[in-house]
């Protein structure tokens, strides 16, 4: 029996394009000038870690603001990148430049998933305050109530690899037969099935990723029955 489901959010719960234009061009914008102003403070972990990503040992934040930016344009799955877009990002939540976008059949069906007793985690490759912030400042209404907790890659681990699921499967404290994962990324439903999870793929029109067997493939989360 299913007692947790596991959400990706890009291309999952929310359209691509949401958070790629938005968040990303959001943090593009404002990143150089971030990393200017708060140099011997917020800014000093994310350059770095950079630094060392990148192994630039030397670079100042004008070189790590363009290292950042080109893994923002390139998709590269960096932690620093990921903590210094969370802090840019929660001003923009806050001051209503930014909403969460969901799917339109997203929000009902954590609803009624939440209503029959399931504990609903999100696992996305954005940093954990981004995620809380996207479901806080939905457009339409606060969705983070149905929310029970939050991983990402420096709380779990990369999302392709099956030892990051079986690092959420033990602190949350279920077993992995119990937890469904939905994804839209095949990688990453090939990975949680292999740490024995209960994994289906999430397929949208218009969205980048095609679906990929041996796993079931759905297109409304209306589809989806955990029992």
């Amino acid at each position: 029996m299913i007692k947790v489901v596991v959400l990706d959010i890009e291309g999952t719960t929310s359209p691509t394009s949401s958070v790629r234009e938005e968040l990303y061009g959001y943090t593009r914008e404002r990143l150089p000038g971030w990393l200017a102003e708060n140099v011997g403070g917020d800014a000093d972990p994310v350059i770095e870690a950079t630094r060392a990503q990148a192994v630039r040992p030397d670079a100042d934040a004008a070189e790590v603001a363009r290292i950042l930016i080109e893994w923002l344009n390139t998709d590269v799955k960096s932690e620093p990148l990921k903590a210094a877009q969370g802090i840019i990002c929660a001003e923009g939540f806050r001051n209503g430049a930014l909403h969460g976008e969901f799917f339109p059949d997203v929000a009902p069906v954590l609803r009624a998933w939440r209503d029959a007793g399931l504990e609903l985690y999100i696992y996305s490759s954005g940093s954990v305050r981004n995620q809380k912030d996207w479901f806080e400042f939905a457009r339409g209404g606060d969705l983070s109530p149905l929310i029970s907790g939050h991983f990402d890659l420096s709380t779990a681990g990369p999302k392709r690899e099956a030892a990051s699921y079986e690092k959420i499967a033990s602190t949350i404290g279920v077993p992995a037969e119990q937890i469904l994962f939905l994804s839209d990324h095949p990688g990453e439903v090939d990975a949680a099935a292999a740490a024995g999870w209960q994994a289906i793929g999430v397929t949208r029109p218009g969205e980048p990723n095609s679906p990929r067997g041996p796993h079931r493939w759905i297109s409304d989360f209306a589809d989806v029955v955990p029992n």
